[in-house]
């Protein structure tokens, strides 16, 4: 069931160029009719430049479906918006969450977070840079953390580093001229630590746009700092394919995502 969608902020967002619908950062939720006490941030994917529509409402009614509340996340874009615009968005959408456990009946250590592509970029960064809140904000919501408890990455961009990067992603948010030290600082496997949540990752060998090398150094990394994740790789060519219905290669991933989920207590 989708209700109202809500500003992030009450007032202009931090950073914000404006006052139009694209310098207003929000949160669509979506709540389960009988729902489990989870809950999921969905960041839909678009290179940082706009917001995949089918990455973004059907996977959040999925997830009510499952018995998750998910909300769908509306981020500030390029060219417009830079780093660390974006990621104020999306640690302020679990912020929010978090501090509304009880209007919404969520167990606060059980709001995780998923992203399509770049807002798998998104999710990953949140995953790897969070904070636990302010205790003496007068902003309830920024008392609250920004921490994941999960990560659910599809075909997510991880990488800045030249090698391995997907080039619009990596210009849309940094720039042309960021340097090395930002770059190395989003990209997520190398900032990884025991601390890190979980993840499900989903990726294909032949996707031309977000090389495969991304979810893998990802996995590698959280490997190395003992983390527990679950990576699905498939045999197929494509990139942005969503819940891929049409296709007979990999389109059981979100079975293979529920079936995660209820290891993680997600889903019951």
């Amino acid at each position: 069931m989708s209700i109202e969608v809500l500003r992030l902020w009450p007032g202009d967002a931090p950073g914000a160029l404006g006052s139009a619908g694209d310098d207003v950062p929000m949160l669509k939720p979506f709540l389960a009719s009988k729902p489990t006490g989870a809950a999921v941030v969905v960041c839909p994917g678009g290179g940082y430049t706009h917001l995949a529509a089918h990455e973004g409402d059907p996977f959040a009614e999925w997830l009510a479906g499952k018995g998750i509340h998910a909300f769908v996340l509306k981020y500030r874009l390029s060219p417009k918006y830079k780093h660390p615009v974006m990621h104020g968005d999306v640690s302020r959408a679990m912020r929010t969450v978090r501090a509304g456990a009880d209007k919404w009946n969520i167990d606060p250590r059980r709001i995780g977070v998923m992203g399509f592509s770049a807002g798998g970029h998104l999710a990953s960064s949140v995953s790897v840079h969070f904070d636990a809140g302010n205790p003496a904000a007068a902003d309830p919501v920024e008392r609250a953390s920004n921490r994941p408890d999960l990560s659910i990455l599809v075909y997510p961009v991880i990488s800045m580093i030249a090698t391995h990067r997907h080039v619009g992603s990596q210009v849309n948010l940094l720039g042309n001229d960021a340097s090395e030290e930002i770059r190395q600082k989003m990209s997520s496997d190398l900032q990884v630590t025991a601390q890190t949540p979980p993840a499900f990752i989903y990726h294909r060998t032949g996707d031309g746009a977000v090389p495969v090398e991304n979810p893998l150094l990802y996995a590698l990394a959280l490997r190395r700092a003992g983390v527990r994740f679950e990576l699905h790789v498939y045999d197929k060519n494509g990139h942005g394919q969503g819940f891929a219905r049409d296709e007979p290669v990999d389109r059981d991933w979100t079975d293979r995502l529920a079936q995660w989920l209820i290891g993680q207590a997600f889903i019951t």
